[in-house]
């Protein structure tokens, strides 16, 4: 594709946070493309974000902005119950599409992407698989630097406690696993570069909400390969990554929320001395990794660039995810798939 290639042009379905806040900021940083149009059912709210992101284009529902011939791929950063229809309408409105995690409420939902017409353009929007500092370690991972990965760790909580907000609501697929817990299953299957056998977890859930605001998962990849997690919603803020082999281990210390436009660090601690003294820290150049997302998308979309991550890949995703909820009643470990 030549460097004069016309920008690719940007479609947001909705005003939600992650989408005014971070996605779109991040695409209007991209080399590849620009945010054209946003929509909301409500149109004033449309406008509103319109004028402040500098967005030409602003409609008063989903529809309009996926009849407009001059949009190429839409992001879709709706309630999780709402990803997989308006991905499909978008799809068979033959828009390219970029859903914001998770792809649905479960495989099951997920699967029903399988209808579109043949090799559809849509992909779950992990943006953490595009930054530099996750692409870095999985380097120093392949060169064997800690030795063969044997053991990865995450933790990543917040604290929410509104009962509007739709985090805390089940119908709109709330709950501690499907926001956050979805993010150490995409580390672990990134980082090992293999697909997990078997799922084990323990759910506390809020009385009143009914969704999962506490969950610890365990993740068996075979041949001592393991990832274990915590993720949280009413506990105090926090993220951290380890990768553990024979002969260290690896930390990010921002994996999921990375500040944008901003330098990360990635420590290194080699040869069993693993204390904070013997670490090795690199720097990573700044960078934003929704911008880093939507440039890979692009060229994707373009066929500069493998499919690795396409309809499949996001239900293997769902089906892990379903795997551990299962195991919440049954108390013993659930196969896979």
């Amino acid at each position: 594709m030549s460097q004069t290639a016309a920008p690719f042009r940007w479609g947001i379905l909705s005003t939600a946070r992650i989408g005014t806040g971070k996605v779109i900021p991040g695409l209007q940083r991209s080399r590849l493309g620009v945010v054209a149009a946003i929509a909301s059912r409500d149109g004033e709210r449309a406008r509103q974000a319109a004028a402040e992101l500098g967005i030409p284009k602003a409609y008063s529902s989903y529809e309009e902005l996926l009849a407009d011939p001059e949009i190429d791929g839409v992001y879709n950063p709706l309630p999780n119950n709402l990803h997989v229809d308006w991905t499909i309408r978008a799809a068979e409105a033959g828009k390219a599409v970029l859903c914001e995690k998770p792809i649905g409420l479960d495989a099951a939902d997920a699967a029903r992407l399988r209808r579109l017409p043949a090799d559809p353009m849509v992909m779950e929007a992990f943006m953490v698989r595009f930054h530099p500092q996750w692409l870095r370690a999985r380097e120093i991972v392949r060169e064997g630097t800690i030795g063969p990965a044997q053991v990865l760790q995450m933790f990543f909580s917040y604290n929410n406690v509104d009962p509007a907000n739709i985090r805390n609501k089940p119908e709109t697929g709330g709950g501690a696993l499907l926001d956050i817990g979805c993010y150490p299953v995409t580390a672990a299957r990134f980082m090992f570069e293999a697909e997990p056998k078997r799922a084990i977890a323990l759910m506390d859930r809020d009385p009143v909400f009914g969704v999962d605001r506490l969950t610890t998962g365990i993740l068996d990849f075979g041949d001592g390969r393991r990832a274990d997690f915590t993720v949280g919603t009413q506990i105090a803020p926090y993220q951290r990554f380890n990768i553990f082999g024979p002969k260290g281990k690896l930390e990010i210390e921002v994996p999921a929320n990375a500040p944008q436009a901003e330098r990360t660090y990635i420590s290194v601690d080699v040869e069993g001395l693993l204390n904070d003294r013997s670490a090795v820290v690199e720097t990573i150049p700044q960078s934003d990794q929704y911008a880093e997302q939507g440039d890979w998308f692009v060229r994707m979309v373009r066929g500069e660039v493998p499919r690795e991550y396409g309809i499949e890949h996001s239900i293997k995703g769902m089906q892990i995810l379903d795997a551990l909820v299962r195991s919440e009643t049954s108390g013993r470990w659930e196969d896979i798939g």
